[in-house]
């Protein structure tokens, strides 16, 4: 029985997606579960096994497809017992020995004629100046190749090598056959309308076209729907992080102890929960139709990770109800996963506030732009010293970029929630007394 399998339902609120890998190609035997593509679907990968075991007999797609649900992806020859069958090589046949050639049958070889000596080479004559062009001769042999002589002043077969024009591909409007400027550039502008661009010249830019991957696609979109659907505003301001980052410094080789490594984003996730709690307005989500605000009593922080695919952003539950030992072990496991490309669809789900931390790069100040349905993002620049105010001794500053969604959050929520955020760090107790 051939099973035509279709690609399956993806996921909630995903349509379609790329195909990245086929690991199985027409005539492989598979089992039952055994993965037969590989997809990145929104801003996740994932594997679709194969329905049944069996012989696959085609695969209608390609690595680079775009491919929806109820899709044809493969054919498949099922049962057991014929992809068992598959597997057995067949017996060889012992061959066919050769029948002796008779004595008589057997000529012998003639002897090879002497190649024929080659003609000496002329040494080539000296360019001769262009002259003024002369009149085409029907017949006359054309002193390029098999082109056809043509009949053009030395500017015009200026023009055409600057244009990458063939010259002997123009046709002339003048009846005596004499191509002008004006043919050259109606054959130029023609070729172009007629998506037969000439060819560049040497050492012209050349541009380069590539098919967007199904992360990037999935972020072009989101970005752009959040971007012109939400309100920004942006406020910036510094925390001191010379006593955090000590402290970070500090208790760094308990978390390696488990494998873990403490680092501040880590930390940051913490004191963001915590601030959350205090600030409810910067956990919820809107319904502008209804006009109803939706407060969320879980603390998912949604962490922007750079990855060799693109931008991702994997989900901390429960950062509130985690110490920082434990966010950074799982944040340590889900930034290995987006560098494997291995992100699932439910890696991704349910934050309820984003961190992007740009530290690592460089750069202080920026607008991130709030992920939607969330009402606010904090991202973090590079810390670095500065002299304090009072002329004492340096002070390790850190940049936060606070962007909220003004139709729901005012100026002074905006000032509040980042003075909270500024206050945690510079005095970690806090976090114990409020948060």
């Amino acid at each position: 029985m051939i099973i035509k399998f279709k690609l399956p339902e993806l996921g909630e609120n995903i349509e379609s997606g790329d195909i990245t890998n086929i690991p199985v190609k027409v005539g492989d035997t598979v089992r039952k579960d055994q993965t037969l593509l590989e997809l990145e679907a929104g801003k996740a990968s994932m594997e679709i096994p194969s329905p049944a075991a069996g012989v696959i007999k085609a695969i209608p797609v390609k690595v680079g497809d775009t491919v929806k649900s109820g899709h044809l992806v493969a054919e498949i020859e099922a049962g057991e017992q014929k992809a068992e069958a598959k597997e057995q090589k067949p017996e060889k046949k012992p061959e066919p020995k050769p029948e002796p050639v008779k004595e008589a049958e057997v000529k012998k070889p003639e002897p090879a004629k002497e190649a024929p000596k080659p003609e000496p080479v002329k040494e080539p004559e000296p360019a001769a100046v262009e002259k003024a062009p002369e009149p085409v001769v029907e017949n006359q042999q054309s002193k390029i190749g098999t082109h056809k002589a043509v009949s053009a002043a030395p500017n015009v077969r200026r023009l055409a090598r600057e244009l990458g024009v063939n010259v002997h591909e123009v046709s002339a409007s003048d009846p005596d056959g004499h191509i002008s400027e004006e043919d050259v550039k109606a054959f130029a502008r023609e070729s172009l309308l007629n998506s037969r661009a000439p060819a560049p010249k040497k050492n012209a830019p050349v541009t380069r076209i590539e098919k967007m991957s199904a992360i990037r696609k999935a972020t072009m979109h989101h970005m752009a729907h959040c971007w012109a659907t939400i309100p920004h505003v942006t406020q910036h301001d510094m925390a001191d992080i010379t006593k955090l980052e000590a402290l970070r410094k500090h208790f760094a080789p308990k978390a390696e102890a488990v494998g873990a490594k403490l680092t501040m984003t880590a930390i940051l996730i913490k004191i963001i929960a915590s601030a959350l709690k205090v600030h409810p307005k910067f956990n919820c989500s809107i319904d502008p139709e209804k006009a109803e605000i939706l407060y969320k009593d879980y603390f998912n922080i949604g962490i922007a990770m750079d990855t060799p695919k693109g931008l991702l952003v994997p989900v901390i539950a429960d950062g509130d109800k985690k110490n920082m030992v434990e966010l950074a072990l799982e944040l340590g496991a889900l930034a290995q996963k987006a560098r494997d490309g291995k992100i699932a669809p439910e890696d991704m789900k349910g934050g309820t506030f984003t961190f992007t931390n740009l530290g690592g790069i460089g750069g202080s100040f920026f607008t991130p732009i709030i992920n939607s349905p969330e009402v606010a993002i904090l991202g973090t620049g590079r810390a670095c010293w500065e002299a304090s105010a009072s002329g004492g001794e340096k002070r390790f500053r850190l940049p936060l970029s606070l962007s909220y969604d003004h139709r729901i959050i005012d100026g002074a929520d905006g000032a509040r929630f980042l003075k909270w955020i500024v206050d945690a760090i510079e005095e970690p107790l806090l976090i114990s007394l409020q948060g």
